[in-house]
């Protein structure tokens, strides 16, 4: 290749390159065979993206269904040649010839249609179908009759492209050329001198094509031409250009046109035979004739996607080797057989739930060979999908998310994406795509109830399983992991974490010690139920353990005491009549509930005829007439049950004197001396007591006496003194509190009589010791008149008295 002819291209290299810029879409133009790893062009320069771009959004070429000639070097940001490229092979004679396909990226999604001219240089010679050209042709041929010779084939297009013939030699024959309309070659051998059979028997002609490459290639073919005996009528074709139509898939032998020729001559001479003089386009493969009748039919496949039309050269030959030809152009009409093709250019298989509308999910291209109606393709997806179809540019879609996604309602979705022409009948296809909804942390851990409640027995072994709590999250894997915390608070001052403990993972309520129903009966505390998502949600609830009592507690007796120093007997006289009460046994039981319930019975006595205890109050009583039979000692034993399971008890011991006189009970319990001497050391201590009492009372009575009379004699002096004198408010020692309000007590007094028969005691209230018996005018501007006082100081001193 000349250096002018590379300093062209690299110019016109750099107008494809200025004009894509210009119009916002990237172009190159670069001539074919280049060798592999050849520079094609800074696609990071043109896009204006950085290298690091093309790394992080994994760049790369997408080309469909074509062969990849292209390759993307990431590193550089440049395109390379990865296969050799053959443009005849490529694009035949479609011109211009070029790749279409695009750089996607990801993260975010993005593509760039990117298109590579490929310029033909001059690789291809001409070429002729055959090895040479034989014709028989009359000696008395007329001037000017022309004979059709097969074009040579160039495979390469424009200036690279076939330009001319030349016919050597040019004795008899002069070379004719002209370009149809369409690209159709015709070339033509005239007789320009006549021909004589007896000079000349057989002539041989060499014709040469020629291309317009630099340097230019040609090829030739052998024209072997049999002069023949004369022949003076050529045949003539009726029309010189049929037009027809053939729908595409056609079967074979279907007709598609007859042609007609005539010749004036008579017997042999004027026999016609029709032949396919121009076997381009591959048409000797696709058509056919019949020599006979010159009807064209089809013999192959039809294909509208790969040529529209073809163009028949006809032959007509008569025995005498005069020809005409005729060229028949047959359209081709396009029939729906291509179904749309849908190529996934990128896809996400994952995308997370709290993802934006209009989030693109898949990138799809669809292209219909078809033409007209056939090809234009609609797409769409299923329904009740929270997806959309959007399209790009032309069959360009993207799918993108126009509904709120919850894994929690749908974890994946099959989207299937149907694409239909609009074709009678239309053809469809379809791709489902499956499409992963990851998880994010949106929904908090939720109780299986609203509050817990759980109970446990006292006495109960530190670290046992009480019962379990437990949450679910409806999220997916980390985001739905619940941990259990005990919140922090305290019941009657102790931090609760001292009473119970919460598994983390579990949720188990273990006690941490051990409890007891007389101490705590019940207590609350809140448990947090939190997940493992970033950031962590959290819920809590409210438990409630309640202590179950066990009989862990004996009853004790608090009545009659036991005591190992003295005896202690009741006496019950012998006049005593049937149910007289003896005492009562008095028990207590610090358990609840049935532990606590208390009953008596009588499990030893010295008789069990005379003395019987009340089940429930513990009351003894006689159960007939004391006689004088009756031993004067008598010693019960009584015990206390609870209604615990197993029950507890507790025994005392009643020791019963029956008898008239103390002496008797001395003669029956000798041991009763030391209890005497109790007794008389504490009638001792009574006696002493009461005239402490007593000499205090009679100090206070004089007290109260002087103070009274000498509030009278004030009086009686204020009385004599005259009215016109002041009135001075007199107010007594001693007594500070006149209006109630003071911070003296109230002393009530109580006169209480007991006795050993509980039926028989009395309770006398009298009023209250420190209530006043003075009522003055604090304001100083009134007082009591004499007969008010008088009359107050005699009912105080009645009072005393």
């Amino acid at each position: 290749m000349s250096e002018r002819t590379m300093a062209r291209r690299v110019l016109l290299l750099i107008c494809f390159l200025s004009l894509g810029g210009a119009l916002g879409q990237v172009s190159y133009s670069i001539p074919e065979e280049m060798s592999k790893g050849s520079l094609v062009g800074n696609i990071a320069q043109e896009l204006g993206l950085d290298v690091k771009r093309l790394k992080s959004g994994k760049a790369r070429i997408y080309t469909g269904d074509s062969a990849e000639y292209i390759e993307l070097n990431k590193e550089r940001g440049v395109l390379l040649i990865r296969e050799r490229i053959d443009r005849e092979a490529l694009c035949a004679q479609t011109t211009p010839c070029a790749l279409h396909f695009q750089i996607i990226l990801e993260n975010p999604m993005e593509f760039f249609p990117v298109t590579v001219e490929i310029l033909d240089i001059n690789d291809n010679p001409p070429i002729f179908k055959k090895n040479r050209i034989i014709f028989r042709i009359s000696e008395s041929a007329i001037l000017g009759s022309k004979f059709m010779l097969d074009p040579a084939v160039d495979l390469d297009v424009g200036n690279n492209g076939l330009q001319s013939y030349s016919l050597k030699p040019s004795d008899n024959f002069n070379l004719k050329f002209e370009r149809q309309l369409g690209g159709q070659e015709n070339v033509e051998m005239v007789l320009q001198k006549p021909l004589d059979r007896e000079n000349q028997q057989e002539i041989k002609l060499v014709l040469t094509a020629l291309d317009g490459g630099e340097p230019p290639l040609s090829g030739s073919i052998e024209i072997h031409v049999t002069v023949l005996d004369a022949n003076d009528n050529a045949p003539v074709f009726i029309q010189s250009v049929y037009k027809a139509t053939v729908t595409e898939n056609a079967p074979k032998h279907t007709i598609v046109s007859t042609v007609s020729a005539t010749d004036s001559d008579e017997g042999t001479n004027s026999k016609i035979e029709y032949s396919v003089a121009n076997m381009k386009y591959d048409v000797q493969h696709l058509f056919e004739i019949n020599k006979d009748n010159g009807q064209v039919s089809v013999i192959g496949t039809i294909d509208f996607e790969k040529a529209r039309s073809y163009e028949i050269s006809v032959q007509a030959s008569d025995h005498g080797g005069l020809t005409d030809s005729c060229k028949i152009i047959v359209d081709v009409i396009d029939v729906n057989d291509n179904a749309p093709v849908i190529n996934i250019m990128s896809k996400t298989n994952v995308i997370p739930e709290n993802s934006a509308p209009e989030t693109v999910v898949i990138m799809i291209n669809v292209q219909d060979v078809d033409a007209g109606d056939n090809g234009k393709v609609q797409c769409s997806v299923n329904e009740n999908l929270p997806f959309s179809l959007k399209s790009n540019s032309n069959n360009f879609f993207s799918l993108v998310t126009d509904g709120d996604l919850d894994r929690e309602r749908e974890s994946e979705y099959d989207i299937t994406v149907t694409c239909a022409d609009e074709g009678v009948p239309s053809l469809s296809s379809s791709v489902t795509l499956s499409l992963q909804i990851s998880d994010v942390n949106d929904n908090a851990p939720v109780f299986d109830k609203s509050s817990y409640e759980a109970s446990v027995q006292e006495n109960n072994t530190p670290g046992l399983s009480i019962f379990t709590i437990r949450a679910t999250d409806a999220d997916f894997n980390q985001n739905a992991r619940v941990s259990y915390i005990l919140e922090d608070s305290s019941v009657n001052g102790v931090p609760v974490s001292s009473l119970v403990s919460v598994s983390a993972d579990g949720g188990i309520i273990h006690a941490v010690q051990s409890f007891d129903y007389e101490q705590i009966k019940d207590f609350k505390f809140r448990v947090k139920a939190q997940d493992g998502g970033s950031p962590p949600l959290s819920s809590n609830v409210s438990v409630r353990i309640l202590i179950q009592d066990q009989n862990d507690n004996a009853p004790q007796v608090l009545y009659p005491v036991q005591s190992g120093a003295s005896v202690v007997a009741e006496i019950v006289p012998r006049s005593a009549d049937v149910g007289y009460l003896v005492t009562k046994v008095v028990a207590v039981d610090v358990d609840s509930g049935q532990n606590a319930w208390l009953s008596y019975k009588l499990q030893k006595a010295a008789d069990r005829a005379l003395f019987e205890v009340g089940a429930q109050n513990g009351e003894i009583r006689t159960v007939r007439q004391v006689t004088d039979k009756d031993a004067v000692k008598q010693r019960l034993t009584v015990v206390v049950e609870d209604n615990g399971q197993p029950p507890r008890s507790a025994t005392v011991n009643v020791n019963v004197a029956v008898a008239d006189s103390f002496p008797e009970v001395l003669s029956e319990f000798p041991d009763f001396t030391h209890d005497k001497d109790y007794n008389e050391n504490l009638t001792f201590y009574l006696v002493l007591a009461l005239a402490v009492v007593s000499f205090l009372f009679i100090v206070s009575l004089i007290a109260i006496l002087s103070v009274k009379c000498y509030r009278w004699r004030r009086e009686r002096m204020f009385c004599k003194s005259g009215a016109n004198l002041p009135v001075i408010p007199y107010y007594p020692p001693l007594y500070a509190d006149v209006g109630g309000t003071g911070t003296l007590q109230h002393v009530y007094n109580y006169e209480v009589c007991r006795t050993t028969d509980s039926r028989k005691s009395d309770l006398k209230y009298t009023r209250p010791g420190s209530e006043s018996i003075i009522s003055l005018d604090t304001s100083g501007t009134q007082t009591l008149t004499h007969a008010q006082r008088g009359k107050l100081m005699s009912e105080e001193f009645e009072e005393v008295r």
